[in-house]
């Protein structure tokens, strides 16, 4: 029996969960906290606690029967956190089946605007792009040891239900940003899924996939969009300089690039459901809202 566990059990590992469990497949994995279990064990799935702070009692018996595992944990200032408290047991699972991590567009830095591929080179420009990128080593140097099947994905901007620019403008916190030439890449959380069940299908090697759609644009430009789909008037354009931004999200407007998805195409065979921002809001939109 085929059986995922998924190390950070979030957003995306939620929607490869719904779409392995009805195959038959078992899904288990960890999280962060006590109300985050709870919140699984509603959905019908087991989890362990694990973090630096809490770490697992016992990795090896975790993956126990495991045949495939997805890594979705952020690195930290001390590296990856995944590696560190799960790195050795899964070194002695030579037999399992495919292991992904999800990575970030963010490793390959700021090209103005230009395009990227798997094989552009590697130049992240901010702290969290460098520990992606040290990550992704991380785990190229395990399967290099292993011979474990090991994907990489680089995700664009991750949208889906209760998490898009639709939620932003209903909840009154959307802005117009405007950067001349900034524009960003996007994906749905549905084509993350599709993907990633397209990639268990095909386990190479070695995999690398940037993970996105066909269509980068300006982030002022979707806000606009989001407001016309729900009948109210957009927010005033401002100025980058003026944007009132936390840190974190200035630092996204570092880096301005197109980030090409032909591999995924070509390699995978995956046929997007949401080719453009403006297809995946309309679908949201209907879910959330009668015509």
């Amino acid at each position: 029996m085929s059986h995922l566990f998924c190390i950070g059990l979030g957003f995306s590992a939620q929607a490869l969960a719904r779409r392995l469990k009805p195959q038959g497949w078992t899904v288990t994995g960890t999280c962060r906290s006590a109300d985050s279990q709870a919140d699984l064990a509603a959905k019908g799935i087991t989890t362990a606690i694990a973090s630096r702070e809490a770490p697992p009692a016992d990795a090896d018996r975790d993956l126990a029967g495991v045949s495939h595992i997805l890594i979705s944990v952020p690195p930290d200032a001390l590296g990856d956190p995944a590696l560190d408290l799960y790195g050795a047991a899964i070194a002695r699972r030579p037999d399992l089946a495919w292991l992904g991590y999800l990575s970030t567009t963010g490793v390959y830095g700021d090209r103005q605007g230009g395009w990227v591929d798997e094989d552009s080179d590697l130049t992240p420009t901010g702290i969290r792009g460098k520990r992606r990128l040290a990550a992704e080593h991380g785990w190229i140097d395990l399967a290099s040891k292993t011979g474990i099947p090991t994907h990489l994905f680089r995700l664009a901007g991750i949208y889906g239900p209760g998490r898009s620019a639709l939620d932003t403008v209903w909840q009154g916190r959307a802005q117009r940003v405007v950067k001349p030439g900034q524009v960003f890449s996007r994906i749905h959380v549905e084509d993350i899924a599709t993907v990633l069940a397209a990639s268990i299908a095909h386990p190479e090697p070695l995999g690398i996939y940037n993970v996105c759609d066909d269509d980068p644009a300006p982030p002022a430009e979707v806000i606009a969009y989001a407001c016309d789909l729900l009948g109210v008037e957009p927010p005033p354009e401002v100025p980058f300089e003026d944007a009132e931004l936390s840190p974190m999200a200035r630092s996204f407007y570092d880096d301005n690039k197109r980030v090409s998805n032909a591999r995924m195409k070509t390699r995978l065979g995956v046929r997007l459901a949401f080719p453009s921002y403006r297809n995946g809001l309309v679908a949201l939109r209907k879910a959330i809202l009668p015509p």
